[in-house]
């Protein structure tokens, strides 16, 4: 009989709660996540459940606050579309009201805007986007660039010929001699 199996409730609740403890000193975490957590110690369900439900009446875990603390930093530091939040939160097992909830700080505005900054700090300047061949291939690679940061190819596609329109007058104005 393997050593774990002796456990009793007690030993497992104790272990289970140093689990959770020592997930939630890494950052914050869901509670679907922590579930598996608790799964791969192999912590009884009964207890995984009994102690995920005190962790979150005592809120160490709130889920719906987790996935608002999600949007904000991944927009922050990857600038992901919504479409791109959504799939990451439904992989932490977040519930479809909350995700929902969690994407109303950002709203169709500021997610154009978030993508022209990415267009924009992705440009290449030295590009010649006069030549026709070189502004081509940069806005494949910059529809790329949204495309895996979740954006759709329709609206990347836009997003691009805006923003390369834009710095091609910049160049073209900067280009003429001053009268």
């Amino acid at each position: 009989m393997p050593a774990d199996a002796a456990r009793t409730d007690e030993e497992w609740t104790s272990l289970g709660r140093s689990v959770l403890l020592r997930q939630l000193a890494l950052g914050a975490r869901s509670r679907h996540q922590l579930d598996r957590k608790l799964a791969e110690r192999e912590v009884p369900p009964s207890v995984a459940s009994a102690l995920l439900d005190r962790f979150v009446e005592v809120q160490l875990i709130d889920d719906a606050e987790f996935a608002r603390m999600w949007v904000r930093t991944r927009i922050a530091a990857k600038s992901l579309s919504r479409s791109s939040l959504r799939r990451e939160l439904a992989e932490k097992g977040i519930a479809v009201e909350l995700v929902e909830d969690a994407l109303e700080q950002v709203s169709d505005e500021d997610e154009i805007e978030q993508a022209r900054d990415v267009v924009r700090r992705k440009l290449r300047m030295s590009a010649d986007l006069a030549d026709r061949t070189v502004r081509e291939k940069e806005m494949r690679r910059l529809v790329g660039v949204l495309a895996r940061k979740g954006y759709n190819p329709g609206s990347a596609y836009s997003i691009v010929k805006e923003v390369i329109a834009g710095a091609a007058a910049d160049a073209a104005e900067g280009a003429e001699p001053e009268g």
